[in-house]
């Protein structure tokens, strides 16, 4: 009964931390029915994009701190409800400025009580030789739950007539969704979710003073940042195959949805590889095959010749990349971070790590207006390579840390 009870817990982890996010990202997948119903040019579907995220890099911080300070279950179970309330608001088609508004908040009832609760359950999910499975298995869960919601929402979009009408109704079935989320966090999660042997901290300013003064902390933020950048290059790879590879939109479509369908395998895998031979190690192994990846993204010249390649290489560093992203927050254990203040340290850690949402487009447009056609792509991955090897190099420090922290323990011993 604990064992069905422990696995009832991941389930609710994954499927909500999937489906809380696709209604302030519901452009991807319904960017021109939205622009028609509600009437938005796509300057203004861009602005209240830029809105959530920058409210969300605002709360990522005292979100931390809050998650250190009441249960992943009051925390999730309230982000829920009011993320859920904000899709209904949002389904009946409001102005464009209070669009605005629904973004800003639903920027902080994710960031600020879901994001950090959520890392600090799956941490205490586990034992910590199994940090890396817990978060593998979370960021697999949270792909399959993405792409089984969004089908077969989209497929009720398509059989309602894929008009207005049916985008409110879909935007309603999202908000429920996330109401009835709501009441399975409450009645499944604890109130009280710690690892085995932690005693109970309130965590004050002396404690979130001591995270702030970690190495690990910032090595594993500048690890996300770089992996997160990685992961904003992979958006890319659409445009880059049509206008450099000469693919069609819907070919170059494909390869969006195609790396989706990695994403759960490559999650799982590397972290049960994780806990075998270390998550620092394995972080570091797959910058190397992502840095890799994105010089030869770079150098390749292009043309229908080179499109196998092309599309090996997309597939390899895609899964590499997921890859990290499933296993990076286990980086936490093996940091020698404190359990009891993880919530802080995951907030501090995705207010640095999550800033590519803000620089990356930035990015990636102005290299693409200043130089057209494969030099602008040629750039662009050039840069990312370039991040990805500090995101190796900070990765290989932790390592080393870790080496010396177990050489220091067994003196001791």
């Amino acid at each position: 009964m604990q064992s069905l009870k422990r696995w009832l817990v991941m389930a609710i982890l994954c499927f909500s931390g999937g489906i809380i996010f696709l209604l302030p990202f519901l452009r991807e997948v319904y960017y021109i029915p939205m622009q028609e119903a509600f009437g938005y040019s796509n300057t203004q579907m861009g602005v209240q994009m830029s809105v959530f995220g920058f409210t969300s890099l605002l709360s990522y911080f005292p979100g931390g701190w809050m998650a250190d300070r009441f249960s992943p279950r009051k925390l999730m179970t309230s982000s829920l409800i009011a993320t859920g309330v904000g899709g209904f608001y949002f389904a009946s088609f409001p102005s464009y400025e209070i669009g605005i508004a629904i973004h800003a908040f639903w920027g902080v009832s994710i960031s600020l009580m879901f994001w950090a609760a959520m890392i600090k359950a799956t941490r205490s999910w586990a034992q910590p030789g199994q940090q890396g499975r817990a978060f593998g298995i979370l960021e697999s869960g949270r792909g399959i739950a993405e792409l089984m919601s969004s089908s077969i929402f989209l497929a009720i979009f398509a059989w309602l007539g894929s008009n207005a009408t049916a985008l409110s109704q879909v935007i309603n079935l999202f908000a429920a969704t996330n109401i009835l989320l709501a009441v399975m966090a409450w009645l499944i999660l604890d109130d009280e979710v710690r690892q085995q042997g932690d005693a109970p901290t309130k965590v004050g300013v002396q404690e979130v003073l001591e995270v702030l003064r970690m190495p690990a902390v910032w090595l594993i933020a500048i690890v996300v940042m770089t992996a997160y950048s990685a992961y904003w290059g992979v958006y890319y790879l659409t445009p880059y195959a049509t206008d450099v590879f000469g693919l069609s939109v819907v070919l170059g479509g494909a390869i969006a949805v195609g790396k989706m369908w990695l994403k759960p395998f490559a999650a799982a895998g590397a972290g049960f590889i994780a806990d075998c031979f270390g998550v620092s190690k394995t972080v570091f192994v797959s910058f190397i095959i992502v840095t890799a990846g994105f010089i030869v993204f770079g150098i390749l010249p292009g043309g229908q010749s080179w499109l196998i390649v092309m599309l090996i290489n997309a597939a390899i560093v895609s899964a590499a990349i997921f890859a990290l992203r499933g296993i990076y927050f286990a980086l936490l254990e093996e940091g020698g971070v404190d359990a009891a203040v993880t919530g802080t340290a995951a907030g501090v850690i995705s207010a640095v790590g999550f800033t590519p949402d803000v620089f990356m487009p930035l990015l990636g447009g102005v290299l693409l207006d200043a130089y057209p056609g494969a030099e602008g792509y040629r750039y662009f991955y050039f840069a990312i390579a370039i991040f990805c090897a500090a995101g190796a190099l900070a990765s290989w420090q932790i390592m080393r840390n870790t080496k010396k922290r177990f050489q220091l323990h067994a003196a001791h011993a």
